[in-house]
């Protein structure tokens, strides 16, 4: 959404905030402190470092970051619950929080108990805490828990209490901090449904390990580092590069590498002859109208680079590169690599995402290898061929992300992986509702007639 500079139109302003922790060797130190002032007996451990971002009215701002890397004190900040060492925050408008299971509610009283005392801490009448009693059991789905102290709660019951009241109390703005994970699916779903009815009309901070949840959740994310901000943008962006690093640092041997060259997906389009038929689907009106771009080798790409995919296309049934195609029709993801060092048990797969960079669909040559293991020496190439029934999509710009490994399953090595390999544009369909529409292989009406039931 377009940035303001009103004031007004921010929901949360972080201005340069640093938060650290006196760390004492031993306890003695710590009286010592309290005696004699003028010297420091302690270290500083710093969990935030001059941290500034704006999250904007209307706006759903994911933060990710490993473990450590001061996310959830910036929330116990930002919530109030905690004082920085220096900055400031502004909020604007009505905060509910929902943080790490503990927060906020006290375990000696019933769920219902907490209820009406969270629901009053943040702003709720009497009055309008007792009307919205039923619907906020309901939501949460306790049952007979309800009247149960909280101690006797599991983390996923704890978890529905608490996003039932925070969706119940009308609030500006909505912080949530890796709660949802310890749901049941069927609640993280209900969950979920409500963030993006939310979103319609809120603002809401985010905060996960599943970057699936923020990608197809948040506008923008910031990206948190060892307390600081190490980088802020479009989610799709940020987060490739996040999981990037993530691998990173993992990488034992030290070999793993990270290229990075993005450029405008339409700067990239195909300059082949376009499909005669494209013409006449125009024309008509109907289809699942799809646009290919060319293969970049140089998009952003990560791996130890044992080995490097060189093209990625798709083709018809026939074997002929397309430029146009329809969705439901057979094609055939054709996917090449050279080795530049020996591969033991190569695996190329792919990966079919949306424009937000959601994963739709994809596979890899894993099992088409296992009774026949490969073996790739310097300089050779393999190709991979994956022939399946392209599904309907919605008009908007997808990719295709391939990759490059070697090993199993479970114990693998990522030699080559390039995100938004090849891009098509759906410029035109009748799909309309989900991510991906699968075509029929028939659709079938009786009429049985009357029946005595």
């Amino acid at each position: 959404m377009p940035m303001s500079s009103d004031p007004t139109e921010v929901a949360i302003a972080v201005d340069n905030l640093s938060k650290y922790y006196e760390v004492y060797q031993i306890p003695v130190d710590r009286l010592k402190q309290i005696i004699f002032k003028n010297r420091k007996y302690y270290q500083e451990y710093w969990a935030l470092r001059d941290v500034s971002f704006t999250v904007h009215r209307g706006e759903t701002v994911g933060i990710i970051g490993s473990n450590g890397a001061g996310k959830s004190t910036l929330l116990k900040i930002i919530t109030g619950t905690l004082t920085p060492s220096t900055g400031t925050v502004t909020r604007n408008g009505r905060i509910a929080a929902l943080l790490e299971l503990g927060t906020g509610f006290n375990a000696e009283f019933s769920g219902r108990e907490n209820v009406e005392v969270a629901a009053s801490i943040l702003g709720l009448g009497r009055g309008d805490i007792i009307a919205r009693m039923p619907d906020i059991i309901a939501f949460a789905g306790l049952g007979d828990f309800i009247d149960q102290p909280v101690k006797t709660y599991s983390s996923g019951m704890y978890a529905r209490l608490a996003f039932s009241v925070a969706a119940h109390v009308d609030a500006d703005v909505l912080i949530i901090d890796e709660i949802l994970s310890v749901g049941d699916a069927a609640f993280t779903q209900k969950c979920m449904r409500f963030l993006h009815r939310f979103k319609q009309r809120g603002t809401v901070l985010f905060v996960s390990h599943d970057t699936a949840a923020v990608i197809n959740l948040c506008d923008r994310v910031a990206w948190i580092h060892a307390g600081q901000v190490k980088a802020i943008g479009p989610t799709k962006e940020i987060t490739e590069d996040y999981l990037a690093a993530m691998q990173a640092a993992n990488d034992v041997e030290g070999t793993f590498q990270i290229g990075r060259a993005r450029r405008d997906a339409l700067a990239r389009r195909s300059h082949g002859v376009r499909d005669p038929r494209h013409a006449v689907w125009e024309a008509a009106g109907r289809g699942n109208t799809i646009e290919l771009f060319e293969f970049d080798p140089e998009a952003n790409w990560s791996g130890h680079r044992g080995g490097v995919i060189t093209n990625v296309a798709l083709l018809d049934s026939d074997g002929h590169t397309l430029q146009v195609m329809q969705g439901g029709t057979e094609v055939v993801l054709r996917i090449e690599a050279q080795a530049e060092t020996e591969i033991v048990n190569p695996i190329l797969g792919f990966l079919i995402r949306d424009r937000l960079g959601q994963d739709l669909f994809g596979d890899n040559t894993l099992l088409a290898t296992r009774e026949a293991p490969l073996v790739l020496a310097p300089g050779e190439v393999m190709r991979a061929e994956f022939r399946f029934q392209m599904p309907y999509l919605p008009t908007h710009q997808h990719s295709i992300t391939a990759a490059l490994a070697a090993g199993t399953l479970n114990d693998h090595v990522n030699h080559h992986w390039i995100d938004d390999a090849l891009f098509f544009q759906v410029v035109a369909g009748h799909f309309s509702y989900g991510l991906i529409g699968l075509p029929m292989l028939g659709v079938a009406v009786e009429k049985l007639g009357v029946t005595n039931r």
